[in-house]
């Protein structure tokens, strides 16, 4: 089975109440600490609206992550290609490639909050057919191609880059929700996905089916897409025991659900919870539970399962969240570098099964033992050491044996 991509996805999704300043900081210490964790990519978000989502410019961000990082895939996640000319985009993305060292993923949506459109006078009707316009665009432009094109939205005149991304093919992704159209623009571009919507036990459910989307669009326009391509989102908190888990998420998980998903996204359909154990419980511990709130062995379930459902993926994205303080949070990602990634990518195995011919074959090393004893005892130094050796320690051995006679005296 080939192996498991492991990455992280930062909306970010920060409570109110702390110094910015602070919480970017500390978003860029994740991103060093995930690198030396061994985790493949790390992605962020652009939004400019509600508060909790806070990164304006994702390509800012992970220029800076970029200083700090060595091997980790800098992924966009994503940049909401209708708030911005092509070109720029295409140009501001090279340059992000060259400041990480060709370690740039461009991610790419049409952009997820309503208040962001609004506020640049946008109809949200047109968003997709723009992110669809401006990816051909941008494509084209990666290759060298000097453009000319003329839309309702943005002009170019014999524009081409004069730099060229420093990756052969830099990768490409979009964003795809519960609809059919993320997906069906990956497959007529042949670019790759990021699948958001699993966050949800809808969103999950509905995988097979939304690959099906991108194969068909694929067919359709010449095109072909890999698996391999498809990262698929997951919220995950996981600590040594259940219990603790439970413990360090509660508080903050209720937060994130009642202030914000509640109360100012709004979303159609959620309600607030009334007790931290209640969000735990709605969240993690229902039938097709989207999160995962327990042990490491609790997540390598949870992920065999999606891969079944969906019929496999590339890369499996953890979503960043405050649930837990940053302690703790640092902590569970941990446990998912030590614990989780080797166990599904069976990085354990050969030890396990060396282990294992150790102890089934024992009588077999018994010779090698057997061969130490008799060079020990050709040798007349080396057979007397033994025998001071046995002496002491038989000696240690009955100096540690209780003198029954003056207990027994005593009484």
């Amino acid at each position: 089975m080939p192996r498991l991509g492991f990455g992280a996805f930062l909306a970010p999704h920060h409570p109110l109440g702390e110094h910015p300043m602070l919480q970017f900081s500390r978003d860029l210490d994740f991103v060093e600490h995930l690198d030396k964790l061994g985790y493949d990519e790390f992605w962020c978000g652009e939004h400019h609206s509600s508060g909790w989502e806070m990164i304006a410019s994702p390509e800012m961000f992970l220029a800076a992550a970029g200083q700090r990082s060595h091997r980790i895939k800098l992924g966009t996640g994503v940049i909401s290609l209708p708030y911005h000319h092509p070109f720029n985009v295409a140009q501001r993305m090279v340059q992000l490639d060259y400041m990480t060292g060709g370690r740039a993923i461009f991610g790419s949506g049409p952009g997820a909050l309503s208040s962001d459109a609004h506020a640049l006078g946008l109809d949200p009707m047109t968003l997709r057919d723009r992110q669809d316009e401006a990816i051909g665009i941008i494509r084209r432009l990666f290759k060298g191609e000097r453009v000319t094109a003329k839309s309702e939205w943005f002009t170019l005149q014999d524009a081409a880059l004069q730099l060229l991304p420093l990756q052969e093919d830099m990768p490409f992704a979009v964003a795809s929700q519960i609809s059919p159209s993320g997906m069906t623009l990956a497959g007529k571009h042949g670019i790759g996905i990021i699948s958001i919507g699993s966050m949800s036990s809808e969103g999950l459910q509905s995988l097979p089916t939304q690959w099906g989307f991108a194969e068909a669009a694929a067919a359709k326009h010449g095109q072909t897409i890999d698996r391999k391509n498809w990262r698929v989102l997951l919220s995950w908190h996981i600590a040594e025991t259940r219990e603790k888990a439970r413990a360090e998420a509660r508080d903050g998980l209720m937060r994130h659900h009642n202030e914000y998903i509640t109360g100012t996204l709004q979303r159609p359909g959620a309600k607030p919870f009334t007790t931290p154990d209640e969000a735990v419980d709605k969240t993690a511990f229902v039938p097709g539970a989207a999160a995962t709130i327990g042990t490491p062995d609790d997540l390598v379930r949870t992920i065999k399962s999606v891969l079944d459902i969906s019929g496999g993926f590339g890369t499996v994205i953890g979503f960043v969240h405050d649930w837990a303080n940053p302690e703790n949070t640092r902590r569970s990602w941990d446990m998912v570098a030590r614990y989780v990634v080797p166990e599904i990518n069976g990085y354990l195995n050969e030890l396990r099964r060396s282990q294992r011919h150790v102890i089934e074959n024992r009588e077999s090393f018994d010779r090698g033992r057997d061969a130490v004893m008799a060079k020990i005892t050709e040798n007349d130094a080396a057979r007397a050491a033994l025998a001071v050796t046995r002496s002491a320690m038989l000696s240690a051995s009955a100096s540690n044996v209780p003198d029954l006679s003056k207990a027994n005296s005593a009484d």
